[in-house]
């Protein structure tokens, strides 16, 4: 958008120009603009008209949001059982009670405009990762990852520990038991166990097993259970911020979900 002086300046050269010879084409080139865009700014007395976009009347759409349906869909998003779910999340659900308010899309915008379209829920927005420069999965059965979570229970100092096994490039988790307690024994039989159900003396490459420097998981039981299973074992890297991301990732997944009772387990079961 060029301003009325502008405009003025830039036509009052070319005109100069062209009086002393030069091309109109060649000057208005020279200038930026086109021909056709002179011709559009001179009036038919000559004069320069100003860009007439800033002051048009823009009439409002038909089917544009009414102020009552904007407040109703700000209504619901900040209801507490949609407070941590996003756009995509919260249209299903009403859909599922039979209540359609606005498309996804209408939903982020509304938020944009108020200010709140913003990660919601406890967990932190997701990160781009570094490239990784060690082990690479490019198939299942290549890479597991296994860590050992602390889940609390009713009773204030209690805890339950979940020793779960994931595979690196698949997701899937090969893997779980929950125990009253952390021990190398229960890692131990939780490793041999995963190795029969996955039928790892089949395979013809063994998988690798990274874990982070737990105690549970570099015991002497768990060293010779995996020496005989034929798995190598990996453990720590000191130039990374989290040596067991992708396992910790489900842990972090499991204990924001809303489901996930912030008050506890009641027993092990």
């Amino acid at each position: 958008m060029t301003a009325l002086e502008d405009r003025r300046k830039i036509a009052l050269a070319i005109d100069q120009a062209h009086l002393d010879g030069c091309r109109l084409k060649s000057a208005c080139s020279c200038a930026g603009i086109d021909v056709r865009t002179l011709q559009r700014w001179k009036q038919l007395d000559g004069e320069i008209r100003p860009d007439r976009r800033p002051g048009s009347i823009h009439p409002r759409p038909s089917h544009a949001l009414s102020e009552a349906e904007r407040e109703k869909i700000l209504q619901v998003v900040n209801e507490p059982r949609f407070a941590e779910l996003s756009p995509s999340q919260i249209v299903p659900k009403l859909a599922d009670e039979g209540a359609y308010l606005a498309s996804e899309s209408t939903f982020h915008r509304v938020l944009r405009k108020e200010g709140q379209h913003r990660h919601r829920g406890r967990a932190k927005a997701a990160r781009t990762g570094r490239v990784a420069t060690t082990h690479i999965a490019d198939r299942p059965g290549q890479v597991w990852c296994w860590d050992v979570t602390w889940l609390p229970c009713r009773v204030v100092g209690r805890w339950f520990y979940l020793y779960m096994i994931l595979d690196l490039c698949s997701r899937k988790i090969v893997g779980y038991v929950v125990h009253e307690s952390e021990s190398s024994d229960h890692a131990a039989a939780l490793v041999r166990r995963t190795a029969v159900s996955e039928r790892i003396d089949e395979a013809t490459t063994k998988p690798v097993l990274h874990g982070d420097n737990g105690a549970a998981l570099k015991a002497t039981t768990v060293l010779k259970m995996l020496k005989w299973l034929g798995i190598a074992a990996s453990y720590s890297r000191l130039r990374v911020s989290n040596d067991n991301a992708f396992a910790e990732s489900v842990f972090r997944t499991l204990k924001y979900h809303t489901s996930y009772p912030l008050r506890g387990f009641e027993d092990l079961a």
